[in-house]
């Protein structure tokens, strides 16, 4: 492992919904599961989705760049072969972007290219990429 792996814990108001949008739409794997939980491989990173109905959504959304972001968002960057990938397979798959695939920043330090989209529950996922990786962090 080059890189510390991230874990994240998070509602959903049902498992099988949850299963069939990470596994069969996002093409995460299944790890350990229980009754109330279910691990997910999440490009190589741990989420783990637990029955929660009642803390499943937020609303809440800051302007980045002109656009809604919602707060409360989770995911991950790739690189930008796997992000043009990955948002093509989306549309295919007629996913309701909350942010269509763009390039935020554009010409600045920070150009990424990013997409927003929620699972079942409406837990907000971000999938980014970076031309340069050294752009992660610049000010």
């Amino acid at each position: 492992m080059s890189r510390p792996r991230f874990h994240l814990a998070f509602p959903v108001r049902d498992l099988d919904e949850a299963r069939a949008f990470y596994l069969g739409q996002l093409g995460c794997r299944e790890g350990r599961s229980a009754d109330e939980w279910v691990d997910f491989d999440f490009f190589g990173h741990q989420i783990v989705a637990h029955l929660s109905p009642a803390e499943a959504s937020d609303k809440a959304h800051n302007w980045v760049d002109g656009e809604p972001v919602p707060v409360r968002h989770f995911g991950v960057i790739l690189s930008l072969p796997e992000w043009h990938e990955i948002a093509g397979k989306l549309r295919e798959q007629g996913v309701r972007f909350l942010i269509e695939p763009t390039v935020r920043f554009r010409g600045q330090k920070g150009e990424q290219a990013t997409m927003f989209f929620a699972d079942p529950s409406g837990n907000a996922l971000e999938l980014k990429a970076f031309a340069d990786d050294a752009m992660v962090f610049a000010k």
